[in-house]
C-alpha cells in the first residue's frame, strides 16, 4: 500500500468531537448515560417481546430486530467516542477502521430495510387484514429479515471493498469521532473516482428504494383509513403507525442530510453534530418511541412485571417455609 516514496499508513488518529478538556468530561458523562439508557432500553424491548406471548406477532418480531440493529450499530461507534473523551490521543489501526465501517454500514443499511419491512407489515395489517396471516407468515417474515440483513451486508461490502483498494500515506488524522467513510477517503493516496461514486450511489439507492416502499405503503394506508366511517376507527387504525412514522422521520431526515445532500452544503462540524444524532440519539429514542406510544407494549410490560413480582413473592414464601 505504498508507492511514490511514501510510507504506508497503518493506523489513524481520531480527532473526536472537541479539543476542550472541560467539555470532553461533560460530554463523556452525558454520552455514557446515553449509552447505558440505549442498551437497557433496546435489550428491554428484545426481552419483553421474547417473553410476552401477546407480542409474538410480525410487527413486534421486526421491532425486536430493529432494537438489535440499533444496539449493534450504536455499539460499533460509541465505545471509541467515549474513549476519545478520556484520552488526549486515540489511534485505531486500518483494520479497525475497516471493521468499524463495515459494521456501521451493515447495521445502518439493515435499519433502512427493517423500517421499510415494518411499513409493509402495517400496509398488510390495515389494507389486507383478511390475508394478513397468509401474507405475513413465519416463512415470509424470515425471508424479509434475511433480505434486510443481506442487503445491509452487500451495501457495506461495496464501501469496504472500495476502501481496501485505496492506498494511504501521509496525513492520518480523521476529523471525526469514528472511522466514517468520507473523512477516511479524503486521506487516501489513490485517485479513483469509482471509490467516491460507487458507495454513495449504493447507499443512495438503498435510501431511495426503502423510502419509496415506506411512502407507497403509507399512501395506501392513508386511503384505507379514510374509507373507515367512524372517527374512532380511523384513529385506532392509524395509531398503530404513529410510532413507526416518528422513527422513520427521525432516521431518514438525518441520513438524507449526511448521505444525499451535497458535501459542500454543510461543514465538517455540522456533519459531526448530525452524525451524533442519528448514530447516538436515535437508537436511544426508538425504544422510548415504541414503548411510550404503544399500549400493547405497555400492557405486556405490566404483565411481565406482575409475573416477576409473583415469582419473587413465591420464592420468598418458599424460603420462609423452609
Amino acid at each position: 500500500m505504498s508507492g511514490n516514496n511514501c510510507t504506508a499508513v497503518t493506523e489513524f488518529i481520531i480527532l473526536g468531537l472537541t479539543d476542550d478538556a472541560t467539555l470532553r468530561v461533560i460530554l463523556c458523562v452525558i454520552f455514557l448515560g446515553v449509552y447505558a439508557v440505549t442498551l437497557v432500553g433496546n435489550l428491554s424491548i428484545i426481552i419483553l417481546i421474547r417473553n410476552s406471548s401477546q407480542l409474538h406477532t410480525p410487527m413486534y418480531l421486526f421491532l425486536g430486530h430493529l432494537a438489535f440493529v440499533d444496539s449493534a450499530y450504536f455499539s460499533s461507534v460509541t465505545p471509541v467516542m467515549l474513549k476519545n473523551f478520556l484520552v488526549d490521543k486515540i489511534t485505531i489501526p486500518l483494520e479497525g477502521c475497516v471493521a468499524q465501517i463495515f459494521c456501521g454500514g451493515t447495521f445502518g443499511s439493515a435499519e433502512c430495510f427493517l423500517l421499510a419491512v415494518m411499513a409493509y407489515d402495517r400496509y398488510m395489517a390495515i389494507c389486507r387484514p383478511l390475508l394478513y396471516s397468509t401474507n405475513m407468515s413465519t416463512r415470509v417474515c424470515s425471508l424479509l429479515l434475511i433480505t434486510s440483513y443481506l442487503g445491509g451486508c452487500v451495501n457495506s461490502w461495496i464501501a469496504t471493498g472500495c476502501l481496501l483498494n485505496r492506498s494511504f500515506c501521509g496525513p492520518n488524522k480523521i476529523n471525526h469521532f469514528f472511522c466514517d467513510y468520507s473523512p477516511l477517503l479524503k486521506l487516501s493516496y489513490s485517485e479513483d473516482n469509482l471509490s467516491e461514486i460507487l458507495p454513495a450511489a449504493s447507499t443512495g439507492l438503498v435510501i431511495v428504494i426503502t423510502m419509496l416502499i415506506i411512502l407507497i405503503s403509507y399512501v395506501f394506508i392513508l386511503f384505507s383509513v379514510l374509507k373507515i366511517s367512524s372517527a374512532e376507527g380511523r384513529s385506532k387504525a392509524f395509531s398503530t403507525c404513529t410510532s413507526h412514522l416518528t422513527a422513520v422521520s427521525l432516521f431518514y431526515g438525518t441520513t438524507t442530510f449526511i448521505y444525499v445532500m451535497p458535501k459542500s452544503s454543510y461543514t465538517t462540524d455540522e456533519n459531526k453534530v448530525v452524525s451524533v444524532f442519528y448514530i447516538v440519539m436515535i437508537p436511544m429514542l426508538n425504544p422510548l418511541i415504541y414503548s411510550l406510544r404503544n399500549n400493547e407494549v405497555k400492557g405486556a410490560l405490566r404483565k411481565l412485571m406482575r409475573r416477576m413480582e409473583e415469582k419473587i413473592r413465591k420464592e420468598i414464601l418458599e424460603r420462609c417455609v423452609d
